[in-house]
Formats: C-alpha cells, sequence, structure tokens
C-alpha cells in the first residue's frame, strides 16, 4: 500500500499543498512548529478521519476557514482516490468521489502504523493509551470490530447515566438496567474475543522481533479482561455483584473498558521491573510487530510513519527499527535535522524541506 499524492486546503498551518511522494522513503525536515509534522498528521487523518495527536477533531481547520480538506491517492490491489472534509459541525468523506455515508464504512480502506515519541510512552503510560492502539489496530482489520466497539460504548453511556438515575431515585425500576447490563455483557464478548485472538497473533511477532533485536526470546503481551475465559452467566453474577457499588459511584466499575495488556519480559512485569532500554526494545519490537500482523493476516503492507522519533533514540536503537525497514514499506520520517538520520535510511530517499507551510523537494544524493 502506497500513497502517490496528498492535496492539502486549510489543514493546520497550510492553505493550499499539492505533493507528491516517493513510493519508498519519505524524509520531511523542518524546524518545529514550521509544519513538518502538520503532512504525516494529514496522511493520518486520511486513513482514520482524525488526528493522532488527540485534540478536537476541527482544530485541523485554519485560522479563520470553514474547512480543511484532505485528499490522497492510495495505490494498493486498486488505486482509489480518498477524501475528508471536516467543518466545526461535523465531517464527510468520499472514496472516488462517491459520498459515504458511515465513517465506519470508510475506516480500514487505508492502512497505516504509526510510531512516534508518545509510543515510548506506552508501557508506563496508562491502560486507557495501551487500549487506544490496540482499537486503532483492530479498527484497520475489522469494520465488525469497530461497529461493535461503538455499539458498546454508546450502551456504556447509556448504563452509567442509569445508575445515576438510581442512585438520586431510589425508587426507579431496576429492569432497564438489567437490559443495559446484558446488552454490554453480549457485545463485550465479541469483542473480548477479537482483543484476545489478535494481543495473541501479535504478541508471537513481539516475541519474534524482540529476540532479533536482544537475542531474548521470553518478551510476551499478556491480556488482562474481566471478560477472559468467562461465560455469559458467570459475567452476569459479576455485574450483579457489582451493582449496589456501581449504583453508589455512577458508573460501571467492570467490563472491556478496563481491559490491559502488560509486556512480560522473563516473566516480569516489564512496566515495573525493565530498564528503560528494554522497555524502548519491547515498544520498537510491538511497533514492528504491527507491519508483520498486518503482511501475514491481511495480506497488506501497511503505510509507516515515523514521527520525530529520532531525536529520542540512540543510534543502536534507531538501527533496530532500520532492520525491519523493506524496500516494499513506504515510510515516512519526519525530523529536525537531516544528520540524525541514518545514511541508509536516507539513501534515495525523497526530502520534503518545511517552512512556514511551504514545501520544497528534492533528491538525496550523496
Amino acid at each position: 500500500m502506497r500513497i502517490l499524492n496528498l492535496k492539502l486546503l486549510n489543514f493546520r498551518n497550510y492553505a493550499k499543498l499539492d505533493i507528491h511522494f516517493n513510493p519508498e522513503k519519505n524524509i520531511i525536515i523542518g524546524q518545529n512548529g514550521m509544519g513538518k509534522t502538520n503532512i504525516v498528521e494529514a496522511i493520518y487523518v486520511l486513513a482514520f478521519t482524525k488526528s493522532f495527536r488527540g485534540s478536537k477533531e476541527d482544530v485541523v481547520i485554519k485560522n479563520n476557514c470553514d474547512l480543511a480538506r484532505v485528499e490522497g491517492t492510495i495505490q494498493d490491489k486498486y488505486t482509489n482516490d480518498y477524501k475528508v472534509i471536516i467543518k466545526e459541525n461535523g465531517k464527510k468523506v468520499k472514496i472516488n468521489n462517491t459520498n459515504i455515508d458511515k465513517i465506519s464504512d470508510y475506516l480500514s480502506k487505508i492502512n497505516i502504523v504509526l510510531f512516534n515519541s508518545e509510543d515510548l510512552k506506552l508501557i508506563k503510560d496508562t491502560p486507557n493509551t495501551r487500549r487506544k492502539l490496540i482499537n486503532i489496530e483492530l479498527s484497520q482489520f475489522s469494520n465488525e470490530y469497530l461497529k461493535y466497539l461503538t455499539y458498546y460504548n454508546k450502551v456504556l453511556k447509556q448504563r452509567n447515566m442509569y445508575l445515576k438515575t438510581l442512585y438520586i431515585n431510589s425508587m426507579a425500576s431496576v429492569d432497564y438496567l438489567h437490559i443495559l447490563t446484558n446488552q454490554l455483557i453480549e457485545l463485550g464478548l465479541k469483542i473480548n474475543t477479537y482483543r484476545r485472538d489478535f494481543i495473541a497473533q501479535i504478541s508471537e511477532y513481539v516475541t519474534e522481533n524482540y529476540f532479533k533485536i536482544t537475542g531474548n526470546s521470553h518478551l510476551k503481551l499478556i491480556y488482562k479482561s474481566d471478560f477472559n475465559d468467562q461465560s455469559k452467566e458467570e459475567l452476569l453474577k459479576k455485574y450483579q455483584k457489582e451493582e449496589k457499588h456501581d449504583i453508589m459511584l455512577g458508573k460501571t466499575n467492570i467490563g472491556i473498558h478496563r481491559d490491559d495488556y502488560e509486556f512480560q519480559l522473563d516473566d516480569y512485569n516489564l512496566r515495573d521491573y525493565g530498564s528503560e532500554g528494554e522497555q524502548k526494545n519491547a515498544i520498537i519490537a510491538l511497533k514492528m510487530a504491527e507491519i508483520g500482523v498486518f503482511r501475514e493476516q491481511k495480506g497488506v503492507i501497511p503505510i509507516l510513519i515515523l514521527d520525530d522519533l529520532f531525536s529520542e533514540l540512540d543510534e543502536e536503537k534507531i538501527n533496530n527499527i532500520i532492520k525491519f525497514i523493506e524496500s516494499d514499506i513506504q515510510t515516512f520520517v519526519t525530523t529536525t535535522e537531516l544528520d540524525k538520520i541514518n545514511e541508509s535510511l536516507k539513501k534515495g530517499s525523497s526530502i520534503f524541506k518545511v517552512s512556514n507551510g511551504t514545501v520544497e523537494e528534492s533528491v538525496y544524493e550523496k
């Protein structure tokens, strides 16, 4: 899979941009605040219809403009044109200029593996951050998973609201709560199956990759969930036991919205017992494992984005990443200094120099 070109209108600091990419390696260089990350952010928005920066969706709209538009041509088995239009009150998506009514029907078409400096905190970060990564990856594999997850979150919100109603009004019927609980369990069991299978698959690649990096073959991912190995009847008993506690707190205290997974090295939690170097190598193994899962399980080679990593990693860990980058993976690298990029990665790359919303292209030669 490759992105051939990108067109931006009123996106971040770009009033207008039309850029064509190298099918293999692209290096985007510029000082902080000049717009280099905005380009890879736009590629990500084209795939997911929202930014990886975690901010409000309409924040990508250039100041004093009504909308932002991102367009790109993606080459895979077929070549298709994709378009995302973002306004303050919502967004629209198109494929080959045809409106797609449901965002869920648009997602999973463009596959991306993003690796940025924030990912280096993944092991030490919150369970919510780790769940978010798995949800993003699974949504690229299965529209069905995304629909289950969206519905689950809707039912969870309804259940939490009704728990607050029951706290305020003890005479309110619990029948509606039990209906919502049943829906939550049924959806949670489906989501649990997807996550369990995916983490088991990716764990195999993580183990293999970590061995290639360090010579240690004992890194694995462990999926932790209230739903693991539980029947619907067993889960109903769990929810019944927690019902009064849930009403008192006004929130649902068990469920797949509390799932987590941990990195275990030699059967120890890497978060608590691993060195910073071991943790970073584990995350490199994980991010490169995502490529392996796409390649082997979906038959797709995703687009790889390495956003501002080379200022965060030493030469050894940079080389650990590079050894996994093959010529058939279209790669985007952002950096403030070209000298920080490994020579083998620079060779044959298209270089895009960014300054105040303008882009100058060249080919790296030495």
